[in-house]
């Protein structure tokens, strides 16, 4: 009979990637690709005015991320309350915040004694709300789809960024994971001693400030951990390095990119914001 190892859940998410689904595409692009597909959509839309140009490719990006990742509660309360809920209070914020002087001042929605909202003070709002919301929901395609490891892996692989600057962004991103665990290790002995301090807000103040002092001696302590097993493997001592989790690219990647370059280029041939008055 053999005994089963479980490893703790909370300690290192990231030692080991979750393999690949046929069905959501997005887990098997490389990260790379997924940056380098949206980003000439969002610093475009950076510069558009309208409302139709950034709706349409918040729209393209709902529907890469439905099909593409897989939908937690979580997910699915972010996209579609929070995204929307944020774009209705950025809107009406912007819509405040805008000159009238500057504005189409032919609608009027509302009017308290000399001030006057005006359908062109909303429009101007909602247009810059719009804007950011496609910005966020382009950078979530890579943001919910890849981990900081994988990225640094791609670009020390693919990018030839030198390898001592990338697997230290990688021991910093194993670094938090590490610090929530550390944290919890440390709250359960404060119960475990009764050390709970009360109830309270100051309570809670002086509980989280009993926190900071064994926390960092932790982080000491895990740092030098780190340090000594990076010099027990010669981390910098030679220029190059055998990689052992490879992040390859593959014709899938450069169809992704060419895809959605062209699928964007379309939507603003079609739609074409900078020809609008």
């Amino acid at each position: 009979m053999t005994a089963v190892s479980e490893r703790p859940t909370g300690f290192d998410p990231y030692a080991e990637r979750p393999p690949a689904s046929r069905v959501r595409f997005l887990y098997g692009v490389n990260p790379l690709a997924k940056l380098a597909g949206p980003a000439p959509a969002m610093v475009l839309l950076v510069f558009v005015r309208d409302a139709a140009t950034p709706l349409a490719f918040l729209a393209f990006a709902y529907a890469i991320l439905l099909v593409g990742v897989t939908f937690t509660r979580r997910l699915a309360l972010m996209l579609f309350a929070a995204v929307p809920l944020g774009v209705a209070a950025i809107g009406v914020g912007f819509s405040l915040w805008t000159d009238p002087s500057r504005v189409d001042q032919s609608v009027i929605v509302l009017q308290i004694g000399s001030w006057t909202l005006y359908g062109g003070m909303l429009q101007i709002g909602f247009a810059t709300a719009l804007r950011l919301a496609a910005i966020v929901a382009l950078s979530l395609i890579a943001g919910l789809s890849t981990t900081g490891p994988d990225l640094a892996r791609s670009m020390v692989q693919q990018l030839r960024v030198p390898y001592r600057i990338g697997y230290t962004a990688l021991a910093a991103f194993r670094f938090v994971p590490r610090f929530g665990h550390e944290l919890d290790v440390i709250r359960r002995a404060h119960r475990v001693r009764g050390a709970h301090g009360g109830r309270g807000p100051f309570s809670a103040i002086a509980r989280w400030a009993g926190y900071v002092v064994p926390l960092l001696a932790g982080a000491i302590r895990h740092a030098e951990r780190v340090a000594l097993a990076m010099d027990a493997r010669a981390f910098g001592a030679y220029p190059d390095r055998t990689e052992r989790h490879l992040v390859p690219w593959r014709i899938r990647d450069t169809v992704f990119v060419i895809l959605f370059c062209a699928v964007s280029a379309a939507l603003f041939w079609i739609l074409f914001p900078w020809g609008l008055s």
